[in-house]
């Protein structure tokens, strides 16, 4: 009898803690993505993110016609040429490809990296707007619901987008 009563009390204190905890939390989600780009700050980095990668392409535009004429120049003298000039010719043509192509990763790597600078400050601006309209809900738990998200169903949620779209000043 004594242990039938703790199992019931036990289960019956499972069910409470369950029902109270499920009280506490609500759940809401936004478009992050649909905010940042909708900023006014957003839009004034596409124009320097161009600047920027037309250096890159510049200097690759440079390089690959290097490439091409010496690559040309080889194929015309080759005839003519000894084995050895050859060899170093293509040891030459080989080395300029393989700086090409690490002055392009070196480049990709540069330009992500000048992005995520830039949008930085952006994404914790909003961030902070998300943060501050979930605190003024209630909200506990809130999903991006941009595309390729987690998040799947969105019945029970609050869409927090319109509000922090507001928070920020986005029409």
């Amino acid at each position: 009898m004594r242990k039938l009563f703790k199992v019931t009390l036990l289960a019956l204190s499972l069910l409470f803690i369950g029902q109270f905890s499920n009280a506490q939390s609500k759940i809401g989600y936004v478009d992050f993505q649909a905010i940042v780009s909708q900023m006014p700050e957003a839009k004034t980095i596409k124009p320097q993110m161009d600047a920027y990668q037309k250096q890159f392409v510049t200097q690759l535009t440079a390089m690959n016609n290097d490439l091409q004429t010496k690559g040309k120049a080889y194929q015309d003298q080759s005839k003519t040429m000894s084995d050895a000039d050859k060899t170093a010719k293509q040891t030459e043509l080989q080395g300029l490809q393989k700086k090409m192509q690490d002055y392009q990763a070196n480049a990709q790597q540069q330009v992500e990296a000048k992005s995520n600078e830039l949008i930085k400050p952006i994404t914790d601006k909003a961030r902070a707007a998300v943060n501050d309209v979930a605190k003024e809900k209630g909200i506990t738990y809130v999903f991006d619901s941009s595309q390729g998200s987690a998040l799947l169903v969105s019945n029970e949620g609050s869409d927090l987008t319109a509000s922090v779209k507001t928070k920020l000043g986005i029409k």
